[in-house]
């Protein structure tokens, strides 16, 4: 799918529109004021990570409709050494070295389904120096797992339970660059022959 034409993708100073993504964040994942407090804190405290970078999705008027950010994993922070033991298990602990971690992806509801969540997270993805991404999301069938899926991401583990949550998460992995496309894509965009 093409992302919408109607919606401009680049470089997002995060830390400068922090509220204006959890806004899009609220809505898309039915946050409470409370929880969007504690994340503003976790997102301007990741930001200071090395090698942490944000894009973003706005309209022509400048709305921002879409997010992403991420960095370089680091086994010391706090998602790695809850999600380390569940990997461990399942023999993929290995993830966690030399990937780049997709920290947050969201998209307005009102603009869901138009290729920005395809395009904010490969852009991202793109300009890593890590071979691989690792990311968690909510172990249910959903739209974004089944995004995940079609840009090559795979279950590393599941139920995955992060203190706070009210579901379980799995954990997901993929090569980079992330697939083009859909089935009969190569990583990169080039068709399969």
């Amino acid at each position: 799918m093409a992302p919408d034409p109607d919606v401009a993708t680049g470089p997002l100073d995060l830390a400068a529109r922090v509220d204006e993504a959890l806004a899009v964040q609220a809505l898309a994942f039915g946050l409470s004021e409370e929880e969007i407090d504690i994340r503003r804190w976790i997102v301007l405290r990741h930001l200071t990570n090395p090698g942490a970078r944000a894009l973003g999705a706005t309209t022509p008027d400048g709305r921002l409709v879409g997010f992403v950010y991420g960095m370089p994993n680091d086994r010391s922070h706090w998602w790695s050494t809850v999600v380390e033991p569940h990997l461990r298990a399942d023999g993929a602990d290995g993830w966690l070295d030399d990937s780049f971690v997709i920290t947050e992806l969201h998209v307005h509801p009102a603009h869901q389904a138009r290729g920005i969540g395809r395009e904010l997270i490969t852009a991202l993805t793109d300009g890593a120096d890590e071979p691989r991404s690792i990311l968690s999301a909510v172990d249910t069938e959903s739209p974004a797992r089944r995004l995940y899926r079609s840009l090559g991401y795979r279950d590393l583990a599941r139920r995955v339970v992060f203190p706070s949550a009210p579901s379980p998460y799995a954990v997901m992995g993929a090569p980079l660059p992330l697939l083009r496309g859909g089935p009969g894509q190569a990583r990169g965009g080039a068709e399969v022959n």
